[in-house]
């Protein structure tokens, strides 16, 4: 059964095997990969030295570094295997507001088209409140159906489709309080 936990070190096997699944360079929203800085995540100590980066951009007591907000990362797990990762932004950025929101997630290639992201993102939603969020906002690019579809079954609402500097996307918010209401359905 799949379940949400903080980016964990144990877990580096599975993730190498999942990032092997991606197209070189792939872009993977969610997964903090923007934090790796030089490290080499085929290391068990670089790996390392990643995750306690992905675990400490959620602490609003410490600086994030330029262009960036806090964040708390979760892995989309089952067992032991990584399936794929989701971030919850506490704020929005002028990049986030444009084009990124506040939520990103990703599964890996071969654990699609099973619901994961659809029930990873209602979890995540149900915890924003906590950040002292009313609504966030969710993009995704013009022609990704699955993920537009993942939005409005969590209760998007689209508010336009804009061409930003990173492509054309979809612009939806959640009202926190009608997500939480679908969940209970």
């Amino acid at each position: 059964m799949a379940e949400l936990i903080a980016p964990t070190g144990r877990l580096h096997s599975s993730w190498l095997a999942a990032r092997d699944e991606w197209e070189p360079g792939a872009h993977q929203d969610g997964a903090g990969l923007g934090l790796v800085a030089d490290d080499d995540l085929n290391s068990p100590d670089g790996f390392a030295a990643w995750v306690e980066r992905l675990r400490r951009q959620s602490d609003r007591s410490l600086p994030v570094g330029e262009g960036r907000v806090h964040a708390t990362h979760w892995w989309i797990v089952d067992g032991g295997t990584y399936l794929g990762a989701i971030d919850l932004r506490h704020y929005l950025n002028a990049f986030l507001l444009e084009s990124g929101g506040n939520i990103g997630y990703s599964i890996r290639p071969s654990a699609r088209r099973r619901g994961l992201a659809t029930w990873a993102l209602g979890a995540v939603l149900l915890k924003a409140p906590g950040l002292g969020l009313d609504r966030v906002l969710l993009t995704c690019d013009d022609d990704n159906v699955g993920s537009a579809r993942t939005i409005e079954s969590n209760g998007g609402v689209l508010e336009d489709v804009r061409s930003t500097g990173i492509g054309v996307k979809r612009r939806y918010w959640v009202a926190l309080d009608e997500a939480a209401a679908l969940r209970s359905r």
